[in-house]
């Protein structure tokens, strides 16, 4: 089994043709993906998953809940959780002036599937 295939990695985007995209291309890369289209079904599997290594988030989403809100307190629960910003307002995730700005990397759209994959693998130790 290789280091991909043995890693959880939760996705949460609201948008249905992108979480489509960046799920699929993780899963040809051999990660386990989870699916989250919202944040109310990102705090169900973090609530309920054992083990996640990955928390790959978009960070304005619907309900006005940001994936820094979402990642916030994952960390709290899981403090070995790697996260992943991912956002076309990168400026909205600096003004939150939350505490893990320059610990969380942040990939801004549009980004190429090879800048995810770098990304992920770095943040994985792969």
């Amino acid at each position: 089994m290789s280091a991909e295939q043995s890693k959880v990695v939760l996705v949460v985007e609201d948008e249905p043709q992108i979480l489509m995209i960046l799920a699929d291309y993780l899963a040809e890369l051999g990660y386990t993906v989870l699916q989250a289209p919202s944040s109310l079904e990102a705090f169900r599997i973090l609530a309920g998953r054992p083990r996640l290594d990955l928390l790959i988030t978009d960070f304005r989403l619907p309900d006005d809940v940001s994936g820094v809100m979402i990642a916030e307190p994952a960390l709290k629960l899981r403090p070995d959780l790697k996260v992943l910003f991912i956002s076309g307002y990168p400026a909205e995730i600096i003004d939150t002036g939350s505490p893990l700005l320059g610990k969380v990397p942040l990939l801004t759209k549009p980004f190429s599937l090879e800048r995810l994959h770098l990304q992920v693998q770095k943040l994985l130790g792969a």
